[in-house]
């Protein structure tokens, strides 16, 4: 179906449009553009789900000329790599919106801005032209910037600015990336497809190599890059931290996929041990983090540096199975996550705290948003049956299915060839899963057990709208968990493919 992209990534737009031709008095019409124009849009992301066909490679392409002198096209098309996040994010968005009901400040300007953000998200993943790319990338910072300075939390301002700095200067390195691979390929064109097959000298790669991680590291993030997350969920609303957890880490991730491991292939191969340690590093101290934080959103925000950690070591084993499991965690890491962030947010505007230790027995008061709690964080933590567990065991599988020979020689020189293996670090990373459930076993025995505190009120369980907000993610975490080639399917083929690029 030609230009089906194009209405699935601007649908959000006229939406947004149309949104500031409303009565600022009439939030309610707001609120039902907005439904409207991302419902559409999840709707046709379903239909391309249901009409795309595994193994095909990259389909319902929307390709023209932009620039002929600068050799920029508008060209967009979806593979088994960007199909689940395209997905996923048109149907976050409808949550979000959803989530949202409830905003009384500046709704246009609010309304507006979500749906602006959305464009941007779902452009990321269909563009395929690298001016085009970095445009809908640069497109998500202003409108997630002005979400969380105007309508987050006490230190707003400050966490709104630190996320624009952090990424703004990642972004300005990808340039770099971006236009030397342009004026190094020759062909006076920005196609990334082109330019993958361009064949680049090593020591080229290995230099922009690094001007692309810096882009993408920021956005993942991987440590040490990381510490504009925890300000930046701690401040937001709810729903933009379901969307900034939910697709804007996954954008990182998803760069590495679609542009470094096809087009810097040699680089790749040697600085895959580095991606390797650096997601095991993420796993371990995001985990430990999130054990020691009395604040239930902080805790949910370093749980998502340590799930997306599982992403990086899968994207260096440089394997199959480990980079199935990379995508998959980045579809499932959406969903759980997601859920997460919502309950928070329920929670706490019915108590008016988020401090763990002043929180408890919710089991007793508000049964249902405390059950769904509890399966959002077994789901977390990779409880068996649930695509979290799915998702890890492929990494950790991969990881240590990679090739490795320990030679003889002097004591030192052995445990370097340890340390040099990425079997090894995913060996380490896993003791991450044992921390990952101790801490949110520790925060459900306090928050959803014991006695529940009198001074917190009568509070009441949760409305048809909030539920609505958790039937699809709960039911995509168990058909992802229970039947895993739901999604593999659609992945397989694409990974196999970009893995005999690679190697």
């Amino acid at each position: 179906m030609k230009g089906i992209l194009t209405a699935i990534v601007f649908t959000p737009l006229i939406g947004s449009l149309l949104i500031l031709f409303v009565k600022k008095e009439n939030a309610k019409l707001m609120k039902q553009i907005g439904l409207v124009a991302t419902l559409i849009s999840l709707a046709l992301s379903t239909y391309v789900v249901v009409s795309f066909k595994p193994g095909g490679g990259m389909q319902f392409i929307d390709k023209l000329i932009w620039s002929k002198t600068v050799g920029a096209s508008y060209y967009m098309g979806v593979d088994g790599l960007s199909l689940p996040m395209v997905f996923l994010a048109s149907l976050l968005s409808v949550l979000a919106l959803v989530a949202s009901w409830n905003i009384s400040l500046k709704p246009k300007g609010y309304f507006a801005l979500l749906l602006l953000l959305e464009v941007g998200m779902l452009g990321v993943f269909v563009a395929l032209d690298y001016v085009l790319f970095y445009v809908f990338w640069e497109l998500v910072l202003l409108p997630m910037y002005f979400l969380i300075g105007i309508w987050g939390g006490e230190r707003r301002e400050y966490a709104a600015i630190k996320f624009f700095i952090y990424t703004l200067a990642g972004s300005v390195f990808m340039l770099l990336g971006i236009l030397a691979l342009y004026f190094k390929g020759g062909a006076n064109t920005f196609d990334m497809v082109v330019l993958a097959k361009h064949g680049y000298p090593v020591a080229f790669q290995y230099l922009v190599f690094w001007g692309f991680f810096a882009g993408f590291a920021v956005k993942v993030p991987i440590f040490p890059f990381h510490t504009w997350l925890p300000d930046a969920h701690v401040e937001a609303p709810t729903a933009v931290s379901v969307l900034l957890a939910g697709i804007l880490l996954k954008m990182g991730a998803y760069g590495f996929i679609r542009v470094i491991l096809p087009t810097l292939p040699h680089a790749s191969r040697k600085f895959a041990l580095v991606l390797a340690i650096l997601g095991v590093i993420n796993i371990i101290y995001g985990a430990l983090n999130a054990m020691i934080q009395t604040d239930l959103k902080k805790m949910v925000a370093y749980s998502s540096v340590s799930h997306m950690g599982y992403v990086m070591l899968g994207i260096g084993s440089l394997t199959a199975m480990g980079l199935n499991g990379a995508v998959m965690q980045m579809f499932s890491h959406g969903c759980i996550t997601a859920m997460l962030f919502l309950i928070v947010g329920y929670i706490y505007e019915r108590s008016h705290t988020r401090q763990i230790p002043e929180l408890g027995g919710l089991l007793n008061k508000i049964p249902v948003l405390a059950a769904i709690l509890c399966f959002a964080s077994f789901a977390s933590l990779g409880l068996p049956g649930m695509s979290g567990f799915v998702a890890e065991f492929l990494v950790l599988v991969g990881a240590m299915g990679t090739n490795f020979v320990v030679h003889s020689g002097s004591t030192w020189s052995v445990i370097l060839s340890y340390l040099g293996s990425v079997k090894v670090w995913a060996m380490v990373g896993s003791t991450g899963v044992v921390i990952t459930a101790a801490y949110l076993l520790w925060m459900l025995q306090r928050v959803a057990m014991g006695v529940y505190p009198e001074r917190l009120g009568d509070l009441k369980d949760a409305t048809p709208r909030e539920i609505f907000t958790f039937i699809p993610l709960m039911a995509l975490t168990l058909i992802v968990g229970i039947y895993p080639e739901s999604l593999l399917m659609f992945v397989n083929q694409s990974v196999n493919t970009l893995i005999k690029t690679v190697t």
